[in-house]
């Protein structure tokens, strides 16, 4: 197995991580059904099967069902808990009598919701809890109290962050006395940001990039695992029809499907191969529960893209040669 920043804390830890949104049914309010427990049972196997053994919650997929369903699984094989890693999150408030959809990185609101994350998953631990989107009112301090109570108690082993760029994390580590070991953001061949910060450099259309600067050289250099959502794309380029996609996106599914050809892999893990050759060792968190759709990403793990595909790909999906 190649080895990611996250082994470093965890040796047994896989390259890719299952992401759980799409377990627990519906976003709405009924709750869970057996066919969603049996669910969650055939893609956990799914994975285990690929080697595949990290999994990535958040206490609001399915309104908490995703985490119930999983939790149903571990109470009725409870052995997996030793071979599996689990990751949640929290900090994201759905609009309620109380006021709009916000976010609560309180002492409180963590030390509460971690709670309950244990309590659906039926676990006593997690092994990565991160933080879901960045509060404004955030003090980094009374995170710290959250994050040192967690720890002391054994309910968490290692903490992270999600969609936060290097200056949020430099200000929540001056207060910690612990790394922060991840950050989840948002990173796939159609969301590229993330690398044209990088070749835009000293470059006037670097003005118009939405990603923070520096957020990758940061996490590199301080041993945080980046890990990607939304890494597949939501099928664009590995099956979803591609009407009104524009041109530079049908190119893009095209020399995908030939790369895939020419590796004899899959779409999927040629997807998957692109972000895990940047430098950073990116973890990609793959959100689909099909089986063979499972099957295929894990066989990014297999090989690695070479420099000349790895950047065919990157001009492709940019739409236009590099500056």
């Amino acid at each position: 197995m190649k080895q990611i920043p996250l082994n470093s804390y965890f040796p047994s830890m896989s390259q890719i991580s299952l992401g759980c949104m799409g377990l627990g049914g519906s976003w709405g309010t009924a709750p869970f059904e057996s066919k969603h427990v049996t669910q969650a049972h055939t893609a956990v196997d799914a994975a285990l099967d690929c080697g595949i053994n990290s999994f990535d919650h958040a206490d609001i997929y399915t309104m908490g069902k995703a985490e119930q369903v999983f939790g149903e699984v571990l109470k009725a094989r409870p052995e997996l808990r030793e071979n599996i890693l689990l990751q949640s999150k929290c900090g994201i408030v759905f609009e309620d009598e109380k006021g709009p959809k916000r976010f609560d990185f309180s002492k409180h609101y963590i030390l509460k919701s971690v709670d309950g994350i244990l309590n659906r998953l039926n676990t006593e631990y997690i092994d990565i809890f991160l933080l879901h989107r960045p509060d404004p009112l955030m003090q980094a301090d009374e995170v710290a109290e959250a994050f040192s109570i967690l720890k002391a108690s054994g309910k968490v082993k290692q903490f992270g962050v999600s969609n936060q760029n290097s200056h949020q994390m430099k200000l929540l580590q001056s207060a910690l006395d612990m790394p922060l070991v991840a950050n989840q953001i948002e990173l796939n061949l159609t969301h590229l940001d993330f690398l044209e910060d990088v070749v835009l450099a000293n470059h006037p259309q670097a003005k118009y990039l939405s990603f923070p600067s520096g957020t990758m050289e940061y996490c590199q250099l301080n041993n945080v695992q980046v890990q990607a959502w939304g890494s597949l794309c939501q099928g664009t380029l590995s099956g979803k029809s591609l009407t009104n996609q524009p041109h530079h996106i049908q190119q893009t599914a095209d020399l995908v499907s030939k790369l895939a050809a020419d590796y004899q892999t899959s779409a999927e893990a040629i997807l998957l191969a692109f972000l895990m050759r940047h430098p950073a060792k990116i973890q990609p968190i793959i959100g689909t529960t099909n089986p063979l759709r499972i099957q295929a990403c894990s066989q990014a793990s297999q090989f690695e893209l070479t420099r000349e595909h790895w950047y065919s790909l990157f001009v492709t999906a940019r739409g236009c040669e590099l500056p």
